[in-house]
């Protein structure tokens, strides 16, 4: 078993709260380390159809079963029962009781704040990041390889192939969750929609132009990005403009959260493919951007994530922004460091004279250009 970074968050969270609710995609571990936080305690699945008609039947009886604490997981499954669990949770100031986690991120936050609000603390799990397989001696030295695979435990722990595990994860994600989450009446054409996200991988979105080629008008796309954000597919960057007098551009730019579902939504199944792939420099900062989000939530620092382009071009694929002070990392996939690749930086250093920058690239070169700027190789984001 991986041990997980963020268990050191997860069990300040359990001191601190009477409830902990961990979301996070399917498959990604939260049942794994739930278990391992709560050893002692029941494990209850509400994914089971008995267990979950038990306790929407009678949710009171159901919950005193439970007295000491359990694990409830998909817990979203059963709105009612958190109407319930605030009553227990009330009635005593004891910390950690009850560990809730869900793969929905919207339908558990939303259940949080109307009946669990300051009783119980929130943390996201995301697939396993290069620094956790660093550190269970697991990590490749060929980031092809990691870009392959992903991060989903499963994969890494049982030595499976992450092309023919993926494609189970697509048609069980549209045909249970998304049934779950939403009255969608053509799952073909919402499987066509994910299909033409990857496609717009590491671009700024244009919703207009995705909603023409899958054939559905603009707010169903906007309600269908929604869908996948709110289970772990993707995420949007948002444009940084703070303090900026140029014009900049303000839609946001699209990532998948696991470059091993990119990969297989883009027909990529080997690393030769992959490194000839017109696609590639998009697929390596999109691995890039997951990774420093995954060790952001591992140590729930929260830090804003942001990239930067303005209208005649200027771009800077990622700034972070760490006790209030922008850092500016530009992503490349190449392996040889040319001047041209410093160009963003250098523009931004002028409107930002403050701001640290760094070249975040696919080679292994490590190079100080200025008490601001560096250039360091992909195997640092362990780092960042």
């Amino acid at each position: 078993m991986i041990n997980r970074a963020i268990i050191t968050e997860a069990t300040k969270a359990l001191n601190q709260f009477r409830a902990l609710c961990i979301t996070g995609p399917r498959q990604s571990g939260k049942t794994t380390l739930s278990k391992q936080l709560f050893k002692d305690k029941p494990y209850v699945n509400f994914e089971n159809p008995s267990v979950q008609y038990e306790a929407e039947n009678n949710p009171e009886f159901f919950l005193k079963k439970f007295s000491k604490g359990a694990v409830f997981d998909e817990v979203q499954r059963v709105p009612i029962i958190f109407r319930y669990l605030q009553e227990i949770l009330d009635s005593s100031s004891k910390r950690g009781q009850f560990i809730l986690t869900g793969s929905n991120n919207f339908l558990l936050q939303e259940q949080v704040s109307q009946s669990l609000a300051g009783r119980a603390g929130y943390l996201s799990l995301l697939p396993l990041s290069y620094a956790e397989l660093v550190n269970a001696k697991l990590a490749d030295k060929n980031v092809h390889k990691h870009i392959l695979m992903g991060g989903y435990p499963e994969i890494w722990n049982e030595k499976l192939t992450a092309n023919i595990w993926m494609g189970s994860y697509v048609q069980t994600y549209v045909q249970r969750d998304v049934r779950l989450l939403r009255n969608i009446t053509s799952l073909a054409t919402f499987n066509r929609f994910i299909y033409l996200c990857a496609s717009f991988a590491g671009q700024i979105l244009n919703r207009d132009e995705l909603a023409k080629k899958t054939g559905v008008d603009t707010k169903t796309i906007l309600a269908w990005l929604g869908l996948l954000e709110s289970s772990y597919i993707i995420f949007q960057l948002q444009p940084w403009f703070k303090n900026l007098n140029k014009r900049i551009i303000k839609s946001p730019k699209l990532y998948f959260y696991d470059t091993g579902l990119l990969c297989y939504l883009l027909g990529i199944k080997s690393e030769s493919v992959l490194k000839k792939h017109g696609a590639y420099g998009a697929i390596f900062e999109n691995w890039i951007i997951s990774e420093l989000m995954k060790n952001n939530f591992n140590t729930a620092q929260h830090d804003g994530m942001y990239y930067f382009r303005d209208s005649v071009g200027n771009e800077i694929d990622l700034i972070i922004e760490r006790e209030g002070e922008p850092l500016a990392i530009e992503i490349k996939s190449g392996t040889k460091i040319a001047d041209g690749m410093l160009r963003g930086l250098k523009y931004w250093q002028k409107l930002q004279p403050t701001s640290h920058c760094m070249l975040l690239h696919g080679g292994l070169s490590n190079e100080i250009i200025n008490e601001k700027m560096s250039i360091i190789p992909w195997t640092e984001i362990v780092n960042l």
